[in-house]
């Protein structure tokens, strides 16, 4: 980990363990040779032979994902003599982007899931360094399009996840979307999210008091919820409102379309 600071939260421990290593050793070797001047030489042709390089105050920005050209980023990596270096670069964005969405909403673990999938199957062999560059750009699209579904929708992050909590990976509402038809061209509201707004103005943009933090009744439930799916949704409403809405007029939401 050096020279990165956060080695020095272990160095207590690392020390520790150097102790215990060197007793054990002592005992199962008592009589083991005087290597202090060789080591002695060691560090000293290490030290000749290291030139130290200036640290940067800070990292380099993560990469905007919502603003790369995937086109000229598949090309310049092909003709690339850093391919290594630019996966890296390409594998921050990602993480700090899934970092970001998933914060806000946590049906979308499933974008981690495939990210961590990708890049264990390349450190298994089962990919090359070129096919995970081109798996990752393809999940760095799905996610700009994931960050920009909320406008699709037409709504916010804040109702979007409630949204999804109601109908991920259940029910299936598109029929009952169907059903409603859809006047001069324009989307209807979904069931689904007509209670994700009534939710959200319920229980999230109003005072969430020290009773409704205990109360855990869903509202305006449509009849594609079953008696287990509509508990399962009132639990899982819960859950995010306590979590993501710590205090009155306070949440992970503050500032975000």
């Amino acid at each position: 980990m050096k020279p990165d600071p956060a080695a020095l939260e272990f160095a207590s421990r690392v020390a520790t363990l150097c102790t215990i290593a060197d007793a054990i050793r002592a005992k199962l070797n008592p009589d083991a040779a005087d290597i202090t001047q060789v080591m002695g030489d060691i560090a000293k042709l290490l030290d000749a032979s290291i030139t130290g390089v200036d640290m940067p105050a800070k990292p380099a920005p993560v990469m905007d994902l919502s603003k790369i050209d995937f086109e000229a980023l598949r090309s310049r990596f092909k003709e690339s003599k850093q391919k290594n270096t630019d996966l890296e670069v390409l594998k921050a964005a990602i993480r700090a982007q899934l970092e970001k969405l998933i914060r806000l909403n946590k049906t979308r673990a499933d974008f981690a899931g495939k990210f961590e999938e990708l890049i264990e199957s390349y450190n298994a062999g089962s990919r090359n360094i070129e096919e995970l560059f081109e798996e990752l750009l393809k999940l760095s699209r799905s996610l700009s399009e994931e960050q920009q579904r909320h406008v699709r929708e037409n709504m916010t992050e804040e109702e979007l996840v409630l949204f999804d909590i109601l109908t991920r990976p259940a029910p299936e509402l598109s029929e009952a979307r169907a059903r409603r038809g859809q006047e001069s061209g324009s989307r209807p509201p979904r069931p689904a999210e007509g209670i994700a707004r009534a939710q959200l103005a319920a229980e999230v943009i109003g005072p969430v008091t020290a009773q409704a933090r205990h109360r855990r009744r869903a509202r305006h439930a449509p009849a594609a919820y079953d008696r287990p799916l509509y508990a399962q949704k009132c639990s899982a409403l819960f859950e995010h409102v306590y979590e993501c809405y710590p205090e009155r007029d306070a949440g992970v939401y503050a500032g975000v379309a």
